[in-house]
């Protein structure tokens, strides 16, 4: 009797598990079919594409459309542009929240909880009130069309998120930490370097990736600041490829192909780190 009444218990169970099953497996190909079917749109030509057969596979298999893409749309030159910018802002937010951060949360100071408040008051300000007084500075400092006028707001509308991001993470740290690296000798710049940061990295992850999908994807900017193709990023690149008259749509699939490679990438190094900030920040809740 007691093994039947195991077995009905299992029964609900086992059931359970193979139905969560199921729709994890049917909401993970909802969410990776759209890569599938631009892969496959990027190896089509105009007049497979509108010949009414979107969705299927190629029926030949046009590589060259990303050859052509490289060359002939410059698509290198934009991937180059977009790696540049999107790195040193990353590499900046990182360095500049993570230092304000340690020191808003970590350092006894008069004015640190004024000082945070006007920091995370700029996560309120859109990107578009800040458009024409952003125009208007670096036209009169001559950064126009030059990598520095993405890079200073990309920087600038990073931090607020990153600060408040890194110095939540800092808070947790035992304050023990810092004591016994005094006790050892360390100063504050070791402290930080050698012990903090490490303690921090899922939060530092997690900054780098937010950074890097708000710089990456972002146009409004890159359109208005840039109007030399020599400094054009992916996005601007991507929406001059189409063309007055004729547009080659298998061509901008494979742009838009090679321009997603880069999130793939950085999604896969770090998402161990964002799983583990996320935990943390439960567990913090």
């Amino acid at each position: 009797m007691s093994t039947a009444k195991g077995l009905l218990q299992r029964r609900p169970n086992f059931i359970g598990k193979i139905l969560l099953q199921g729709f994890l497996i049917i909401v993970t190909i909802i969410q990776i079919y759209p890569l599938i079917w631009l892969a496959f749109f990027s190896l089509k030509d105009n007049s497979e594409i509108f010949s009414g057969d979107v969705v299927g596979l190629p029926k030949k298999f046009l590589w060259s459309n990303y050859a052509k893409a490289l060359s002939d749309g410059h698509v290198l030159n934009y991937f180059f542009n977009s790696v540049l910018v999107t790195a040193a802002s990353i590499i900046l937010v990182l360095i500049l929240s993570a230092m304000t951060g340690y020191a808003i949360s970590r350092m006894n100071w008069k004015l640190s909880n004024l000082t945070m408040t006007l920091i995370l008051l700029g996560m309120m300000v859109p990107i578009h009130a800040a458009l024409l007084p952003l125009f208007m500075v670096l036209k009169n400092l001559h950064l126009l069309n030059t990598y520095w006028s993405l890079i200073i707001p990309y920087v600038a509308f990073g931090i607020p998120l990153a600060v408040f991001i890194l110095s939540s993470f800092f808070k947790g740290v035992p304050r023990e930490m810092e004591e016994s690296a005094v006790m050892d000798g360390c100063g504050i710049y070791k402290t930080f370097f050698s012990i903090m940061l490490p303690l921090v990295s899922p939060a530092i992850a997690t900054v780098a990736i937010f950074t890097f999908l708000a710089c990456w994807n972002e146009l409004m900017f890159a359109t208005t600041f840039i109007n030399n193709e020599s400094y054009q990023t992916l996005t601007v690149g991507m929406m001059s490829m189409v063309g007055t008259y004729i547009t080659q749509w298998g061509i901008i699939g494979a742009g838009l192909m090679i321009a997603t490679i880069p999130t793939i990438i950085i999604y896969l190094l770090l998402n161990k780190q964002v799983q583990k900030s996320m935990i943390a920040g439960a567990v913090k809740g």
